[in-house]
């Protein structure tokens, strides 16, 4: 068999197998679908409901209405007790999976666990970054730094959730240069933005998709970024590791079906949740956000939330948000 051939018969079987897990889909899918949103309109996660809702009902990947439901507050955990309530329903597709979730089934008071959750795919990690607001007086990542050593925990930082991959970058920060923030928590990351630009705290940890539009606009500056290389929309602004500090973190845009649905439901939304991803317009939404692109299948992300997990145990029980650490 030559190489072209090969290639053209693995496209073939590729599309087949997507083209199934349509039909599963449509089969499985007999009600509106819901996509569960754990912040305020605005934030990350709703921008991904969004994208995601537009993309699944222009290209006919299901039949059945979508919605975008959001459910902010206490700390993802309004949105996260609705997903358990809806255990073994495959019509509630939860699209902010990553360190907010995890740390909620490491808290003893939110009562859900991994097991209340789904894993279907993982779509791309979203860097984080340090944003202050145009006319900062600091300029650079160190006259920050600076800052905050001369004066410990008077430099406030607005973060979506007190458990988010936003505070957990601001605790890293903390443990590795030496410094001591406050943080204020909002709704979405875009109102902790708002936050910075109206001069309510002095910067933030949110994500740069999220605060894109307002640096180019002149209302936000990126004074280093989380992700492992240098972002094409910030070219002068320097990652964590260049400026000394083994830092590559980022918020994890997964989505996750409740627990107990079928293998059936679990292998349909895998292939239309990699259809999606092939598609234009999620790569076009994927540049726009600045996305660190990284496809995960249901099985591959199962093993990267645990690992992700056991790396917020030690977050948790750092800044006093857990006495113990979870199973």
């Amino acid at each position: 068999m030559n190489t072209r051939t090969a290639v053209a018969r693995g496209t073939l079987l590729l599309a087949a197998m997507l083209n199934a897990g349509t039909s599963l889909a449509q089969a499985v899918l007999t009600r509106p679908l819901e996509l569960v949103v754990h912040t305020a309109p605005g934030g990350g996660p709703d921008r991904v409901a969004r994208i995601l809702a537009e993309i699944l009902t222009r290209e006919k990947l299901v039949t059945v209405p979508v919605s975008v439901l959001n459910k902010p507050g206490g700390a993802g955990g309004v949105a996260y007790s609705y997903m358990k309530s809806k255990r073994g329903d495959p019509h509630a597709l939860l699209t902010g999976v990553g360190s907010a979730l995890l740390s909620a089934t490491l808290r003893s008071d939110m009562g859900v666990s991994m097991d209340d959750f789904t894993p279907i795919a993982l779509l791309a990690q979203d860097p984080q970054a340090i944003i202050v607001a145009a006319d900062s007086p600091y300029r650079t990542f160190k006259e920050f730094i600076d800052a905050a050593k001369r004066e410990p925990a008077t430099l406030a930082a607005s973060i979506s959730s007190p458990t988010s991959a936003g505070r957990m970058l601001g605790w890293l920060i903390e443990r590795d240069a030496g410094v001591k923030f406050r943080f204020v928590a909002f709704k979405s990351g875009s109102e902790a933005l708002t936050a910075v630009m109206g001069g309510h705290v002095q910067f933030s940890t949110e994500n740069v998709s999220e605060s894109i539009v307002a640096v180019e606009a002149k209302k936000l500056r990126v004074l280093a970024v989380s992700s492992g290389q240098r972002m094409a929309a910030l070219p002068d602004v320097p990652t964590l590791r260049e400026l000394g500090y083994n830092l590559h973190v980022g918020t994890g845009r997964g989505l996750a079906l409740p627990g107990g649905v079928s293998k059936a439901a679990v292998d349909s939304w895998e292939a239309i949740i990699e259809r999606v991803y092939q598609s234009p317009a999620w790569k076009a939404h994927a540049q726009s956000s600045q996305y660190e692109n990284m496809w995960l299948g249901s099985e591959a992300f199962g093993r990267y939330l645990v690992q992700r997990r056991q790396t917020l145990q030690e977050f948790l029980l750092a800044i006093g948000v857990t006495s113990r650490r979870g199973g």
